[in-house]
């Protein structure tokens, strides 16, 4: 059985960092593409950053270019997502996702999904 557990998020001001990880148990973790999105109240889930396999082919929302960074670590099964200089607009629940297909993942329809976890962004 596949298990995405996402963790990291908290409470930060404005400018702070945080970090989110996503540990995916269930599957050969190296061989699937991973993706983080977000979802505000009232509004459209967001894709925010998404990592191939390999970990050189990134992708980011223009939102968060220069300030998220999305990598992998194959041998700890687990994706990371590095946030910086936050902004209370970054105020969201946050999802990991993943799928063999990388266009599965960019397009929002990953296989596997997580439950998310909370990062509230203060003035």
């Amino acid at each position: 059985q596949v298990q995405v557990a996402e963790s990291g998020g908290g409470l930060v001001k404005a400018g702070e960092s945080l970090r989110l990880s996503c540990t995916i148990s269930g599957l050969n973790f190296g061989d699937y593409a991973v993706g983080w999105f977000r979802r505000i109240p009232g509004k459209e889930r967001e894709g925010v950053a998404y990592i191939n396999w390999g970990p050189a082919n990134t992708h980011y929302a223009d939102s968060v270019k220069g300030r998220f960074t999305i990598t992998r670590n194959n041998n700890k099964h687990t994706a990371y997502l590095q946030m910086t200089n936050l902004k209370p607009s970054d105020t969201a629940m946050y999802y990991c996702a993943a799928d063999r297909l990388m266009t599965n993942v960019l397009r929002g329809r990953a296989s596997y999904w997580g439950q998310g976890t909370q990062v509230t962004v203060s003035t």
